[in-house]
């Protein structure tokens, strides 16, 4: 029974060593938790349409605007968050 226990343990840790992940977490593409953290930073639910999107942009720059005490990389980080939600509409929506 030991050596079951042992071996369970050794396999997970090559698998964490070979995948990058261990095995009960799950499999999130980079491009996806990008689009989450946009969702969160516009604060847009994930059925936003164009107009919710540029709205919550507009409203966004408004706070972060450098004239407003906010930075230039706050509006970067703001612009890209709308460019990487609107990529991702359907064609015929946009």
């Amino acid at each position: 029974m030991m050596r079951l226990i042992v071996l369970i343990g050794v396999g997970l840790l090559a698998y964490r060593w070979i995948v990058g992940r261990w095995p009960w977490q799950p499999k999130i593409s980079t491009r996806n938790q990008a689009i989450f953290r946009a969702r969160r930073l516009l604060g847009i639910e994930a059925g936003a349409n164009r107009a919710d999107i540029m709205a919550a942009h507009k409203r966004l720059i408004a706070m972060v605007h450098p004239d407003r005490g906010g930075s230039n990389d706050q509006v970067h980080e703001a612009n890209a968050a709308r460019d990487l939600l609107l990529d991702e509409l359907p064609h015929e929506v946009r």
